[in-house]
């Protein structure tokens, strides 16, 4: 007598983005150019203090040489790079510069939850250890 297959599972492979992909108030992966419009402008209320994140185009797309603005500094983009890769999201890191005073800054996010998660903003406070600062807002 054979040993019995296992039955196969009918959601195995799917992701947990497709899994959700009727479900509109959720955004993962940042592919659907619908729901990154909802990125564009958003408020949220964090220990009392609003926060403004507006962007002209999706996070993930921020390369070498854009601009960020934090509340009124400009800083210069040098790379976005993979924190953390979650299989669901990924943390990323994008490193800028004020080419005023050449201090380094971090912003750190998760791929396609800005729905749910603001970026945070981190100095480098000597030559290898960042520090969480406190903005309100943020403009790429």
């Amino acid at each position: 007598m054979k040993p019995k297959k296992p039955e196969k599972e009918e959601n195995k492979g799917m992701s947990l983005a497709d899994a959700f992909a009727d479900d509109e108030d959720v955004v993962y992966g940042g592919n659907d150019a619908k729901k990154e419009k909802k990125q564009e402008e958003k408020v949220e209320v964090d220990n009392g203090e609003k926060k403004v994140i507006k962007a002209s185009k999706p996070i993930e797309q921020i390369k070498k040489g854009d601009k960020i603005k934090v509340d009124g500094k400009e800083f210069e983009v040098d790379t976005q790079y993979i924190l953390i890769d979650h299989k669901i999201t990924k943390e990323m890191a994008i490193e800028a510069f004020d080419p005023k005073t050449d201090k380094d800054y971090q912003i750190r996010y998760f791929t396609g939850r800005l729905d749910v998660a603001d970026p945070e903003l981190y100095e480098l406070v000597n030559d290898f250890m960042y520090q969480k600062r406190a903005y309100k807002k943020i403009e790429f």
